[in-house]
């Protein structure tokens, strides 16, 4: 499943060039994959009351072109795998349907007390086994 995250560019988003921050790319995503996984049945509260926490642990991030002031950007978020304790996600944004960024973005399950690998909760692994392509 491919999932659509539209958003606007606002003047807080941008540089002394007047086009998105590079690092704001990151935000948008993180945006976009929080409500990919809600679909799922992600609850951010309710996983960390369970003692688990997501990290990114690798991001490729490409910048092709720029977003600017104002510009609807449309990140479409897919998840390209998923194991017990990892899951990797396929984003792309575009600007009246250019490709202007993609990422590919590894992420990992950890308890939230050691720090250390933790299996994701059975309910969650196979929610998000059905959003798979």
């Amino acid at each position: 499943m491919i999932q659509d995250y539209n958003l606007r560019v606002y003047y807080e988003d941008t540089d002394a060039q007047g086009v998105v921050y590079y690092a704001n790319y990151l935000k948008f995503f993180e945006r976009a994959r929080t409500e990919f996984l809600r679909t799922s049945g992600y609850k951010q509260m309710q996983l960390m009351q369970e003692g688990m926490i997501f990290v990114v642990r690798r991001v490729d991030m490409i910048l092709h072109s720029p977003a600017k002031l104002d510009d609807n950007v449309t990140i479409k978020t897919e998840l390209a795998k998923l194991g017990k304790v990892s899951f990797d996600f396929k984003q792309r944004a575009f600007v009246n349907s250019q490709l202007i960024t993609e990422a590919s973005i590894k992420c990992g399950s950890l308890d939230s007390k050691s720090f250390k690998p933790s299996a994701l909760p059975e309910y969650l692994h196979s929610g998000m086994k059905k959003l798979l392509l």
